[in-house]
């Protein structure tokens, strides 16, 4: 098995398992939707497919978020800990960097599962399960590096294993360069402030056992489940 980290979601990185990272905070906020029982997340690149989808889909929740700040007209931001209770059975969500992503390695991966600190064991095991070659592949911030996400990813490959690419060994010791996960997620120098409650809470590691798993496609939109 090898495995290889893309930093940025334009790298061109295909591979059997792709494993997305937008850790703070559309893939931790996604995994706790569906762990909180939402059925299903649509998720979006450009706020009008949300919106339309808003109008075809019932009983379902919309939520987005561009550069942190929440979308006029929208139930809810891109804040995982809005989601701690179920208010439907679908959430449909566009944010700035994490959704495109997903969308991305949609089109280039043969299975797509998502990946944060907070189902970190889980989705290891999920890959090194699936069998073939793994590309974690980053969200980053607006098409650039973004260390958060390097550091989830450096988690990832430690719990992978198998053959690493230069990028995988280097994800892998920005993992092993802070102490706690905290700290590496408040090394970040990119983005708004005031994303501190949110940074605490997708901080917290092997919370979940719950895959979110992509399992095909409604209109533009990437849909999610649990893996079972």
């Amino acid at each position: 098995m090898r495995v290889h980290v893309a930093f940025t979601p334009d790298e061109q990185a295909a591979a059997d398992v792709g494993i997305v990272v937008d850790v703070v905070r559309a893939t931790s906020t996604i995994a706790q939707a569906l762990a909180s029982g939402y059925e299903r997340v649509l998720c979006c690149a450009e706020l009008d497919d949300a919106r339309a989808l808003r109008g075809e889909i019932p009983d379902s929740v919309v939520g987005g978020e561009r550069n942190a700040v929440r979308i006029e007209g929208f139930d809810v931001g891109a804040s995982p800990r809005e989601f701690l209770e179920r208010r439907g059975s679908t959430l449909i969500l566009s944010t700035t960097n994490g959704t495109r992503a997903i969308l991305t390695a949609a089109a280039r991966c043969r299975e797509v599962l998502l990946g944060s600190l907070l189902n970190l064991s889980a989705v290891a095991g999920a890959a090194r399960a699936a069998g073939g070659d793994v590309a974690v592949i980053c969200a980053g911030f607006k098409g650039s590096f973004a260390l958060d996400d390097a550091y989830c990813a450096g988690r990832i490959v430690r719990l992978v294993g198998g053959t690493r690419t230069d990028a995988a060994v280097a994800a892998e010791l920005v993992g092993g360069a802070y102490p706690d996960a905290h700290t590496a997620l408040n090394a970040r120098t990119y983005g708004p402030q005031g994303l501190e409650d949110d940074i605490a809470f997708c901080a917290r590691e092997d919370v979940l056992d719950d895959v979110p798993r992509l399992v095909g496609t409604s209109g533009k939109a990437a849909e999610i489940r649990l893996a079972r």
